[in-house]
């Protein structure tokens, strides 16, 4: 397994079907992809030949939803053993999942499910993720998910729980700006103690995204440009972490490459404003101290 950190690739999109053409056919300002594995773990077919084209030209991430890898059902040996062979064929630069558990009794019920934040909980998961990267020969990076129900007999805050599987299992960590704060708002708690809650060297991606305001509680459903005060929480998140591989994610109400990519450049430009303010400050303290 590498012990390397993943390297820092800039700013991409989600690479989906309806970009195909414009992608392959120009020349988009976009630094690299990611792609659902499920969609590519395949043995042939129109969609590998089109990701065999892109990842000449763009690095690659792989991103699962069907890992399940809090499930109390024994880990499917056939997925991963597809995975592996995704991943051999793309080499991605790192492959991440969800932070959830997706089916039960052989069911995929296609949806990202919490997990009670207990200590059996805890181990239970630890030890999964470490049978799944000794099966893969990497570590994985999960996804802190959104939420909508929280478990009575819960023993730990989610950032609690997220660090420790992070440090425990010694896996990667994708740092999803939307989901946290969705859940702040559905649960209640601070975007900041979730911020400031998880380890900085863990966090090798961010996921920005839209969602759906109902107004007793939000919905991440990745089908409106993203909102203003997510880009706010963005903000705060590159200053508090630093540079981190960001990507936009759309999977509905799918708008032109060139509307994406707009959205994908807000990103380029606040990061690049946190840096320079980042940058004005360490040269006043640095004057500072010079003065004393």
């Amino acid at each position: 397994m590498t012990d390397h950190k993943p390297p820092y690739l800039g700013f991409g999109l989600g690479l989906r079907p309806q970009h195909y053409e414009e992608i392959l056919s120009g020349d988009p300002d976009i630094d690299w992809f990611e792609v659902i594995s499920e969609n590519y773990m395949i043995p042939g077919g129109q969609p590998l030949r089109i990701l065999d084209r892109i990842r000449e030209r763009y690095p690659v991430v792989m991103h699962g939803v069907s890992l399940s890898i809090a499930s109390t059902a024994p880990l499917d040996r056939g997925y991963l053993g597809a995975l592996k062979t995704l991943a051999e064929r793309v080499e991605p630069k790192w492959i991440s999942d969800h932070l959830c558990w997706t089916g039960v009794h052989g069911v995929n019920l296609h949806d990202l499910l919490p997990v009670p934040y207990t200590q059996e909980a805890l181990d239970h998961v630890v030890d999964r993720v470490s049978q799944v990267q000794d099966f893969l020969g990497r570590r994985l990076t999960l996804e802190n998910v959104s939420s909508y129900v929280t478990f009575g007999e819960s023993e730990m805050s989610e950032w609690e729980f997220v660090s420790e599987v992070a440090t425990r299992a010694d896996c990667w960590l994708l740092f999803d700006v939307n989901n946290v704060y969705v859940s702040a708002f559905n649960h209640g708690f601070s975007t900041d103690d979730f911020l400031h809650g998880v380890p900085r060297d863990r966090i090798v991606q961010f996921h920005v995204a839209g969602h759906s305001h109902e107004e007793s509680h939000i919905i991440d459903t990745h089908d409106h440009p993203v909102c203003d005060e997510v880009w706010d929480f963005y903000r705060e998140t590159v200053a508090h972490f630093g540079p981190v591989s960001t990507m936009i994610e759309r999977d509905d109400n799918i708008p032109p490459l060139a509307e994406v990519v707009a959205e994908l450049d807000i990103a380029r430009q606040i990061a690049r404003d946190v840096q320079q303010v980042t940058a004005q400050n360490t040269h006043k303290n640095a004057q500072a101290i010079a003065a004393e």
